[in-house]
C-alpha cells in the first residue's frame, strides 16, 4: 500500500477529525482553567452570573460534541482508509491555535462577550492569548506542510 497515495476525501477526514478534536480540547481547557478555576470570565458575561454559568455549560456541551464527532469521524477514516497520523496531529493544533485565536479576537475583541480578565491592563494577557494561538497554528501548519511532502501510509483495521 505504499505506494499508493490515499484518497482525497480520507485525507480532509483525518484532518478534520484532528481539528474538531483540537477545538473541542481548546474549548474545554478555557472552560476549566479561565471560566471554573480561576473564574476571571465566563462564555458570555453581560447578564447575570447564572445566565453566564449557563453559558459556560452550552460551551461545554460544544467542547464535547466536537471531541465525540472527532472520535466518530477518526473511526470512520481508521477503518476504511490509509491515514497519516502527522496530519491528524497537524489538525489537532490547527484546531487548538483556531480555537483561541477565535476566542481572542472574535469574542474578546470584536463582539466583546468576555475578556480574559477584568480590572487589569489587558495588553499582556491579550498578547499572550494570540501568541499561543498562533504558535499552535504555526505547529499544526509546519505539521500540515510535512504530510504534503512525505505522508506515510497507517493501515486500519
Amino acid at each position: 500500500m505504499k505506494g499508493k497515495k490515499r484518497p482525497v476525501s480520507a485525507r480532509r477526514k483525518i484532518m478534520l477529525s484532528g481539528v474538531l478534536i483540537g477545538i473541542g480540547t481548546m474549548a474545554l481547557i478555557d472552560e476549566i482553567i479561565f471560566h471554573q478555576l480561576l473564574q476571571w470570565h465566563h462564555f458570555f458575561d453581560f447578564d447575570t452570573t447564572q445566565f453566564g454559568i449557563f453559558s459556560d455549560g452550552l460551551l461545554n456541551s460544544f467542547a464535547l460534541f466536537a471531541i465525540v464527532a472527532g472520535i466518530f469521524l477518526f473511526a470512520h477514516v481508521t477503518r476504511l482508509h490509509t491515514y497519516s497520523r502527522m496530519r491528524w496531529y497537524a489538525g489537532i493544533f490547527m484546531g487548538l491555535g483556531g480555537f483561541q485565536l477565535f476566542d481572542g479576537i472574535v469574542s474578546h475583541k470584536l463582539l466583546r462577550i468576555h475578556q480574559i480578565r477584568y480590572n487589569v491592563d489587558l495588553l499582556p494577557y491579550d498578547i499572550a492569548w494570540i501568541t499561543s494561538a498562533l504558535l499552535l497554528l504555526a505547529v499544526g501548519a509546519f505539521l500540515w506542510y510535512r504530510t504534503r511532502k512525505n505522508d506515510p501510509p497507517v493501515q486500519g483495521d
